[in-house]
């Protein structure tokens, strides 16, 4: 990699979990706007369920999410029956108690979920369970912070049903976890991995970062060859998004620290380059899995997605959001819920549902998601067949004239009317895919560096 890519292409872009993406949600989308789209969902529709728990024990200094540190039980407590009130409201509003809908996915982010008690994880998911119908083969993935979890809530766990785990591990390097406010022994790690083993979850994923404090592309090999040796079926390695002006934590972090713009993609490079070399198979962005796992499978059947957990196998048409922050994506568009966390107790607590933005999509947003989401899954896109299952006649000749600079230098490839990301391409892909943002146009959010 050289400068001369990078100041032409490293301008900050979005990171695609959406499109459009969440900063350009409005407030005309409200929570009657949600119950009617709710309505409207299909009896032979699948559901993939989201629930954001906002708490953590202690924060890291590199932190993106939305959460708030704790360090009494009671406002989780309180915040885990808020879910179950929210959880009812919404299988009403979806008609769900009279025909309960099919959920073949269940998410738990954060924070930290497992910050909740054992009991109370359990009774939100016999709530699930009581208000939708959870298929047998669901996949339900709960993320874990490894310095939180104990033997008992990874019986919990288990027997709740959950059948995979994502630990946050970010670098095994002391001075890197120093720099980050996040000490994390290896020893913690393995101790989680073996007690959610011995539980009956099988399925590991760790989710690794670049791109921080004190961090070298040696130091992020050694956290890969660390990984490795308790055998993750998957691993996310994700470049740190320095954006203190949205989190004001990161001013912690010494910016003199943070290594630079060639920095950085030489440590993702290195990073892929050794998980490659230990079997597991590049997806995506930042995703990384072996042969033979949901994710590889659905990369070589062309259904790999994309949401806001990244990069998923999950089929479900749907994706409701519970907990504050969350985001929906249902037939009509995306929701949003309140972020503070005061304002979503109060909506809940009066018996309404939190969300309080969102976007209704329209036709062209469609289509423009459809191409955005098969480059950032698939490195390739027929925009002409795309173009025509839509109805639209669109050409996107003003793309192609914008990605004429990315062709010259090898980035990109066209075909007819195929558009591929080369393998030199590939670490530009959000750059390529932001091509197709007409929000870029006119929005004002600030975004974290293409690479």
């Amino acid at each position: 990699m050289n400068e001369s890519l990078y100041r032409r292409y490293g301008a900050p872009v979005p990171r695609y979990t959406s499109y459009p993406t969440a900063p350009h949600f409005q407030p005309g989308v409200t929570a009657d706007t949600t119950r009617g789209w709710l309505g409207n969902i299909g009896q032979e529709s699948s559901l993939s369920l989201y629930f954001h728990v906002p708490f953590c024990a202690e924060m890291c200094w590199f932190c993106g999410c939305h959460t708030k540190i704790v360090k009494r039980t009671r406002p989780v407590g309180d915040y885990a029956r808020l879910l179950g009130r929210e959880v009812a409201m919404t299988a009403e509003a979806a008609g769900a108690l009279k025909s309960p809908k099919r959920v073949v996915n269940v998410h738990w982010g954060g924070g930290t979920p497992t910050m909740l008690s054992g009991d109370d994880f359990s009774i939100l998911m016999d709530t699930v369970r009581g208000h939708f119908r959870l298929t047998a083969d669901a996949d339900v993935a709960v993320e874990i912070d490894p310095r939180t979890l104990t033997r008992d809530m990874a019986e919990s766990l288990a027997g709740a049903g959950v059948n995979r785990a994502s630990l946050g591990v970010q670098d095994f390097n002391d001075h890197v976890q120093k720099a980050i406010n996040r000490i994390q022994p290896f020893e913690v790690t393995e101790k989680a991995v073996g007690w959610l083993r011995d539980a009956g979850i099988g399925a590991v994923n760790f989710d690794l970062m670049y791109g921080l404090p004190e961090q070298s592309a040696d130091d992020v090999v050694r956290s890969v060859n660390f990984a490795h040796r308790l055998a993750p079926d998957r691993l996310a390695v994700f470049g740190y998004a320095h954006v203190p002006w949205m989190k004001t934590h990161q001013r912690m972090i010494d910016e003199k620290s943070l290594p630079g713009a060639i920095e950085r993609i030489d440590q993702f490079a290195a990073a892929a380059k050794r998980l490659n070399e230990l079997g597991y198979r590049s997806i995506g962005l930042d995703h990384f899995a072996r042969r033979g796992d949901a994710l590889s499978v659905a990369l070589d059947e062309g259904r790999l997605r994309r949401n806001f957990q990244g990069y998923t196998a999950d089929r479900a048409d749907v994706l409701l959001g519970f907990g504050a922050s969350s985001i929906g994506s249902l037939g009509e568009g995306y929701v949003q819920n309140a972020v503070p966390l005061r304002d979503y107790w109060r909506r809940i607590r009066d018996g309404n549902l939190a969300v309080v933005r969102g976007i209704e999509l329209t036709a062209e947003d469609r289509l423009r998601r459809a191409v955005i989401e098969r480059l950032m899954c698939g490195y390739e896109v027929d925009l002409t067949a795309l173009a025509a299952a839509a109805g639209s006649d669109e050409t996107f000749a003003a793309e192609r004239a914008a990605l004429a600079t990315m062709a010259a230098d090898g980035l990109v490839e066209w075909k007819d009317g195929r558009l591929s990301i080369t393998e030199r391409g590939r670490p530009w892909m959000r750059t390529a895919a932001a091509v197709f943002d007409r929000y870029l146009e006119t929005g004002e959010a600030r975004h974290s560096r293409a690479v």
